[in-house]
């Protein structure tokens, strides 16, 4: 964690202080009770935000004793998602063999929800958390978890601050699968990608692109589209793709909703056989599509289970570096991603 944060956690003696009151009126102002003057309301709200005090609603005695209560935080984008439910299962594997609770929960790919449900967590006096972060700069998150309370970030790395990570091999993912497609000839490679907030979409773009300057092909922007978090926006772009008047005649869809989305957009247009298509993720349906998917298989449980085990060593007091820990995706052909680029799809 980083050195400019707090070494322990705030508790209500350190709001009293800041604010210049007593325990009690702490206590009667994150009660909401009535009775406290406005001007020290809005004193000691101040001073629970500056101290990112987050209070206790449950097993209080526990936290007051240093004790674990056996419980982690597990948060991720979304439990819809295949990735993430992937991973919940290996964290909750892990964490069973330890008689340790998971309780997991969705950002939605929101910071203001993420930090809400960080607060949630803390107040029942989770031991540690692990989290897939919603966006880049995760500062703010990393003090109001403080120094004492582990966390580990799965999938994506928080920047500012040092900390353990499990992640996959994102921009050589992204290389492997553009140079794959090059391989068959296309030089007109459409990109899927989520958010340009989010440091995989990030890398895997950085990826795709350099993938293309290397084989000597330009890249072009008209044949990227970012931002894409549902299969309904997969959709939506993939037709915007097919719509212009140089069309690609490959697609990498680089999140597994962007895959699904390319694959009806492809079926919808007759082009299923004619346009590759490689996709980050495997999904269940990817065998019996046709053709059947191509995709770079990330190993989610796996990451999951890293995830947990590092966790609990941090909870049980292990001295080590942080670090970042990579499992790398495996390409696995299974017959979109082989389509060589036809002139059948290519502008006359």
């Amino acid at each position: 964690m980083s050195a400019v944060m707090d070494h322990r956690r705030a508790t209500v003696r350190d709001v009293a202080a800041l604010a210049g009151v007593s325990i009690k009126t702490v206590s009667r102002v994150v009660n909401d009770e009535p009775n406290v003057a406005r001007d020290t309301r809005e004193r000691v709200r101040r001073a629970i935000a500056t101290l990112h005090y987050v209070p206790d609603a449950s097993a209080a005695s526990l936290a007051r004793s240093g004790r674990p209560t056996r419980s982690i935080a597990l948060l991720i984008a979304s439990v819809d998602n295949p990735f993430c439910s992937a991973v919940f299962r290996g964290v909750e594997e892990v964490a069973r063999d330890r008689q340790v609770a998971v309780l997991a929960a969705s950002t939605e790919g929101q910071p203001e929800i993420e930090e809400t449900l960080i607060r949630a967590f803390m107040s029942r006096s989770v031991d540690g958390f692990v989290i897939m972060p919603t966006n880049f700069d995760h500062r703010q998150v990393a003090a109001l978890l403080g120094s004492r309370l582990p966390a580990v970030y799965i999938d994506r790395a928080p920047a500012g601050i040092a900390t353990d990570v499990i992640a996959s091999n994102n921009r050589e993912s992204a290389v492997l699968a553009t140079r794959h497609l090059l391989q068959r000839g296309h030089r007109r490679i459409g990109l899927l990608a989520d958010s340009e907030a989010i440091q995989t979409a990030v890398e895997r773009r950085a990826g795709y692109e350099t993938a293309l300057r290397d084989a000597g092909v330009a890249v072009d922007d008209d044949l990227i589209e970012m931002n894409i978090g549902t299969v309904e926006d997969a959709i939506a772009a993939a037709r915007r793709l097919f719509g212009r008047p140089q069309p690609p005649t490959a697609v990498f869809a680089s999140r597994n909703s962007a895959s699904i989305g390319a694959m009806a957009v492809l079926k919808e247009l007759g082009l299923s056989h004619r346009v590759a298509l490689i996709g980050m993720d495997d999904i269940e349906m990817s065998e019996i599509v046709d053709p059947p998917l191509t995709v770079l298989s990330q190993d989610a449980v796996g990451m999951g289970h890293l995830a947990a085990r590092r966790l609990l060593q941090r909870i049980d007091g292990a001295d080590i570096p942080p670090e970042t820990l990579i499992i790398p995706a495996t390409l696995i052909e299974r017959g979109s991603g082989e389509i060589a680029c036809s002139s059948e799809v290519m502008p006359a």
